[in-house]
């Protein structure tokens, strides 16, 4: 019904999703002000920080795009319309996640695919079967992970009832910390999106894999191929929280 709505007004369509798109695209140009400057970022050449930051870009730009209408639960909560969806026979977590379904969002995926391509064609990369292998996987499983923070974070809406913000510093402030290299940040801030909210799976441990590089935190080699696992895991914590939450609704009262 949403895609029908937009598309009644293609022109309308067409401005908002390439203004989404250049306004995305604004991240990566202040990349390209700061190697104006300078040769390398924490050790990452341009072509490498290209690599992560399309990625980063396009596994959110997924999640965005299928899921990105979350952050309005908090809205539903406070004034009772939630109730709405809770009578009609369909997964809530499913019409949340379609209410004012936006496919201007596709506007960042597009921004994503075209920096990502031009990392891969400036990157030195030794291809090997493996490494063919997990790009898809990384960004399949980059995806479902920025999934789960979004069902995590509509979750906690449940409570705070007005917690969209805090939502969007894990999942639009995440993809941000995604588009630049570990090796730019403390230690405990890795850790932390390594073994607390692991965005690091996202791109940083198995990009290392591609790349040659460091893996973060010293970890093993084999860390580059368990993103899907860690995805899992993320998802079926998102679904446990999204159903306590759901659980604890009881309505405005009135």
């Amino acid at each position: 019904m949403w895609i029908r709505s937009t598309m009644a007004y293609p022109l309308s369509f067409a401005l908002t999703a390439v203004g989404g798109l250049v306004v995305n695209g604004l991240d990566f140009v202040a990349i390209l002000l700061m190697f104006s400057r300078i040769d390398t970022l924490g050790g990452y050449a341009l072509p490498e920080i290209a690599f992560l930051y399309g990625l980063s870009a396009l596994a959110f730009g997924f999640a965005d795009l299928a899921i990105g209408s979350m952050d309005r639960l908090g809205t539903r909560v406070r004034d009772g319309t939630l109730d709405t969806l809770l009578v009609r026979p369909a997964p809530v977590l499913a019409q949340v996640a379609a209410d004012r379904f936006a496919l201007r969002r596709i506007g960042r995926i597009t921004q994503g695919t075209v920096v990502l391509g031009y990392g891969l064609a400036a990157c030195d990369i030794a291809w090997t079967p493996l490494k063919l292998l997990l790009m898809p996987v990384m960004l399949a499983s980059g995806g479902l992970i920025f999934c789960a923070v979004f069902v995590a974070g509509a979750a906690f809406q449940f409570v705070a009832q007005d917690a969209a913000e805090v939502q969007n510093a894990f999942t639009y402030g995440g993809t941000t910390l995604l588009q630049y290299p570990p090796t730019v940040f403390g230690k405990e801030l890795v850790r932390g999106v390594t073994f607390v909210l692991p965005l690091a799976f996202v791109n940083w441990v198995p990009a290392a894999y591609v790349l040659g590089r460091p893996y973060p935190l010293g970890l093993p080699e084999w860390a580059a191929f368990t993103p899907p696992l860690v995805a899992a895991v993320c998802c079926a914590l998102a679904g446990l929280a999204w159903r306590a939450g759901l659980r604890s609704y009881r309505s405005t009262g009135s």
